[in-house]
């Protein structure tokens, strides 16, 4: 049974950084493909950054130049750094498993396997 836990969300103001991560168990697939996600209150989810066992990445236009995706195998754990924050990046923010490769392209549905959230909170 793969878990996902998130952890690093908080309070900011504009401007402010934050470093998300999240730790997997249960993984065996040795082709991985994680993600990062999120939804704002009556809005739908959407894809942020994601990368796979490959080291290939993606990012929403929303991120580009601002978070940074990243993972470290040894530790089993995905990061997304998060840079020049927006208060419409306020947001319950998840981390994903999916299938590789096609979670790339940041659609919910490639996804299998979800986190619990972590708050993202940015004031202008």
């Amino acid at each position: 049974q793969v878990q996902l836990v998130e952890s690093g969300g908080g309070s900011v103001q504009t401007g402010g950084s934050l470093r998300l991560s999240c730790v997997a168990s249960g993984y065996t697939n040795s082709r991985t493909c994680m993600g990062w996600f999120r939804q704002a209150p009556g809005k739908e989810r959407e894809g942020v950054a994601a990368i796979d066992s490959d080291g290939a990445t993606s990012a929403a236009d929303s991120a580009k130049g601002r978070f940074t995706i990243s993972q470290d195998n040894a530790k089993n754990t995905l990061y997304l750094q998060m840079n020049s924050l927006k208060p419409e990046d306020t947001a319950m923010y998840y981390c994903a498993a999916g299938v590789f490769p096609v979670c790339l392209a940041l659609v919910v549905d490639e996804y299998n396997y979800w986190g619990q959230g972590t708050q993202v909170t940015v004031s202008s």
